[in-house]
């Protein structure tokens, strides 16, 4: 289930099936862009697969008609009304729980995310304007995601605490899936800018998660994100959303790149 307006279908060459829908400008993470978390959700929940890569090829905008494709070998591609692709999904293989470094305790990423509102830290636009970041913005837990990360004292990774709010529920009475998918983005970009380099005005090349089990509305959660590479202008980051009691609800990877260097 997801809360973009869908307005049909359409049948193109080849007997393709697409639905048309919009991204609500809720949902958007740049200026007029829709947030890469959220995107990656929707097209994974059309791919036939337990583990999920999505690549995003262009900025996808919100409030505009997009068409959402299945296809063979249970991926997904989104297209703009002109046909540009801006992000396909595909199966990838599993991810590793083993890989997975010690999740912070509650306290820890509690304090890292109230240390984050409280120097108002935020996201920003390459020309240094801040965001209003569906996933990072300060915003009411009924309008955005919360993921407020900080780095944990003494470690290399980031952490946020944050509770699913029923605005964003499916008919189990738990977070939808799209949203657990779009809690694993925001998070792996403070990864990278805490510890490895990353610059503003970063966007996400490609997302890839597996979903475990539902997050549970109204149960604080905890994200914590790490570098596990970095080459150039790439960065990598391993990322996961754990219950306070250390069982994983979804582990994801992120590749970011920076902008290019201004001449």
């Amino acid at each position: 289930m997801t809360e973009t307006t869908n307005t049909g279908t359409h049948t193109g060459a080849g007997a393709e099936v697409r639905d048309l829908l919009t991204i609500p400008a809720l949902y958007q993470g740049y200026p007029g862009v829709a947030y890469g978390g959220y995107v990656a959700g929707v097209l994974a929940d059309r791919a036939a697969a337990g583990t999920v890569r999505v690549d995003f090829r262009a900025a996808t905008p919100v409030d505009a008609p997009l068409h959402l494709a299945e296809l063979d070998g249970g991926g997904a591609r989104l297209t703009d009304a002109s046909g540009t692709v801006l992000a396909t999904a595909t199966p990838a293989p599993a991810l590793s729980a083993a890989a997975v470094p010690p999740a912070p305790t509650l306290a820890e990423a509690t304090a890292a995310s109230e240390g984050f509102r409280e120097a108002r830290v935020a996201g920003l636009a390459e020309d240094g304007t801040p965001l209003d970041c569906f996933g990072c913005g300060h915003r009411t837990p009924d309008r955005g995601l919360r993921q407020h990360c900080m780095r944990v004292p003494g470690r290399d990774i980031v952490a946020a605490a944050w509770t699913p709010h029923p605005a964003f529920a499916d008919e189990r009475g738990a977070l939808r899936d799209e949203m657990l998918w779009a809690t694993l983005d925001c998070a792996t970009a403070w990864a990278g800018t805490h510890l490895d380099n990353l610059r503003t005005g970063a966007v996400t090349a490609s997302l890839t998660a597996t979903l475990l089990r539902p997050a549970t509305l109204g149960e604080t959660h905890i994200t914590h994100a790490w570098p596990t590479a970095g080459s150039g202008r790439k960065h990598t980051m391993g990322v996961a959303v754990t219950t306070p009691t250390g069982e994983l609800c979804a582990l994801g990877e992120a590749l970011w790149i920076d902008p290019r260097p201004r001449v």
